[in-house]
This record gives structure tokens, sequence and C-alpha cells, in this order.
């Protein structure tokens, strides 16, 4: 007797498959933050780019990310992994303190090029942090305080 695969059957594998993806997990334990090496704190940002940053950059640019409720879920919090991982790997808010002032310099350069291009938070992030979704204003005011930001940087001539 044949078996036929049948959309019940189908049904059934993919509801046991997607519960068995359930129990691979990642760890969510933030890294301690040291005020002294964070971003905000070193270039004394003000309340209002301070919190544009919090709101927009440090979930995935930083030793702090904030886990919503559906980052329990597989294979989405897979997906909210790999980018958390991703970002701060890229540029990590938490740890500016311990780049050099040539890392600082080309950081902050990438920083003023993917907002001022709308790359900027991800379009993938904002659809579901509206908050973090930024105006023309907020947009115009990150990428002053950025470029104020680089201009006090001093690059050491012929250090790599």
């Amino acid at each position: 007797m044949k078996k036929r695969l049948t959309l019940k059957n189908i049904t059934i594998f993919l509801i046991f498959l997607l519960l068995l993806i359930q129990s691979v997990r990642f760890d969510k334990t933030s890294e301690p933050l040291d005020p002294a090496k964070d971003f905000v704190t070193i270039t004394s940002a003000n309340a209002e780019v301070s919190h544009i940053l919090k709101t927009a950059c440090y979930d995935c640019h930083s030793n702090q990310p904030t886990y919503p409720w559906y980052s329990n879920l597989a294979p989405i919090s897979w997906w909210m992994q790999n980018h958390i991982d991703e970002g701060s790997h890229h540029l990590n808010f938490s740890i500016w303190g311990t780049y050099s002032e040539k890392r600082k310099d080309h950081k902050l350069e990438e920083c003023i090029e993917m907002v001022e291009e709308d790359e900027m938070p991800m379009a993938s992030y904002t659809w579901m942090h509206k908050e973090a979704k930024l105006t023309d204003a907020q947009k115009l005011q990150l990428v002053e305080f950025f470029k104020a930001t680089r201009s006090a940087i001093v690059v050491p001539e012929g250090k790599p």
C-alpha cells in the first residue's frame, strides 16, 4: 500500500517542524554596559540625539538590545539575532571608547552615509518598530551630530 502525500500530512509535518525548531534558542544575556565606553556618554550627545540613537540604532548596534515578545519565536528569533550580531559586529556604540581614532572617524563617515542614503535604520527594522523610523528633521539632526563629532576627531597620520 502506497502512502500518498496529502495536504493533511504536509500540514501535520510543518506544524511538527515548527514546534521542533522552537527548541533551538540563543543566548539573550546582555553584556555589562560600561558608560565610560558608550558613544552617547563619550560624545556628550544631547537628550534629543541620545533618544534618537537609542530608539533607532542601539537595538542592533550596542550590547543592550531590546527583545520584543516575537523574538521568542523561531525562525524569527534566528533572523533577529543574526541582525543584532551583524549590526554590533560592524558598529557597537557600547564599546565606542575602545575604537582607535581612525576607526571612529571611519565609522562616523559610514553613519553619515547610511543615514543620508536611508539605509539605516533598516526598513525591515522600522516595519516592526515604527518609533525608530526617522523623520527628515531627525535624520538631519543625527547627520549634523555625526559630522560635528567626526570633525572633533584627530586621526594620527600614517597609522593603520
